[in-house]
């Protein structure tokens, strides 16, 4: 993230460097808490970024806001490989390329994502959502934005993990679990 951000105010992109500001202010991935619970029991809560999010847009802005959101929260961005993503990431920081996957058929199958950004108007969304709900496995989110908005629901590039462990069962000490 400070990569893109040291990047866009080099590149007198002020809005993108206050954006990523924004984002990496308001962005809760990472973040672990031990929660309470009853004697013999270990609760932990937390935030974890989704590993690679589908960026669509059809103008260098949109992608950068995307890749802000996403750079925000820890993931990785997939970008479909076209005339104005390729020569983009080309131009940015090493450490930002090696965070953006570039693919020819981003519909395929084994490309893999766990959310999806689009910058578009609503007849592109909803074929987007058409072509997404035709893949195999998992459901995955798409969250729809358009043209130049930055309100990126970073909540919905993030996973929660909850985890309670028991060591009551072994007399206080998970590590007797174990023993086999």
């Amino acid at each position: 993230m400070q990569a893109l951000k040291a990047w866009a105010a080099s590149n007198q992109q002020s809005d993108l460097d206050a954006l990523c500001s924004q984002y990496a202010e308001q962005s809760q991935s990472g973040i672990t808490r031990q929660l309470a619970g009853p004697t013999g029991e270990r609760n932990s809560y937390a935030i974890l970024p989704r590993e690679h999010v589908l960026c669509l847009a059809d103008d260098e802005n949109d992608l950068l806001i995307q890749l802000a959101a996403v750079l925000a929260v820890g993931s990785s961005a997939v970008w479909p490989e076209t005339d104005i993503s390729k020569p983009l990431r080309a131009r940015l920081p090493k450490d930002v390329q090696a965070r953006i996957k570039l693919i020819p058929d981003w519909a395929k199958d084994e490309v893999t994502f766990d959310a999806v950004l689009h910058h578009g108007d609503s007849d592109q969304l909803r074929a987007i959502c058409q072509q997404i709900a035709q893949r195999s496995g998992a459901i995955v989110g798409v969250n729809g934005l358009s043209h130049g908005e930055t309100n990126v629901p970073l909540e919905r590039l993030v996973i929660e993990r909850a985890l309670s462990v028991n060591t009551a069962a072994a007399g206080g000490n998970a590590s007797l679990m174990t023993i086999g």
